[in-house]
């Protein structure tokens, strides 16, 4: 009447990549801090719906990594492992991108 226990399942990589991932969030949103600043400045010519959109976008930023990392957690306490890693990942996606295209530009116009 014995029962095989399972031994239970080892996430210390997934959750070590959730808090380094979510670290590298918290850097991206200093750089947030900078944009926010030069993000008012459109509008110091004319204003125009283009440049809302622009504020609008920079300033609405921070709530995408808190959304991400959110689902992240919740995703690994339901032993969703895969789906909280891609998630956690996306927390710092976009300012990767960002930096990576701003990176090339630079190289490529000179």
């Amino acid at each position: 009447m014995t029962e095989l226990a399972t031994p239970p399942e080892r996430r210390t990589g997934l959750l070590l990549w959730l808090i380094v991932s979510q670290l590298l969030a918290v850097g991206s949103l200093l750089i947030w801090v900078l944009m926010v600043g030069f993000s008012v400045m459109v509008f110091d010519s004319e204003v125009s719906p283009k440049d809302w959109s622009i504020v609008i976008a920079v300033w609405a930023y921070p709530l995408f990594p808190l959304i991400m990392a959110i689902g992240a957690w919740v995703a690994f306490a339901f032993h969703k492992n895969r789906l909280a890693a891609v998630l956690t990942g996306f927390t710092f996606a976009p300012i990767v991108l960002f930096s990576l295209f701003f990176g090339i530009s630079i190289l490529i116009g000179g």
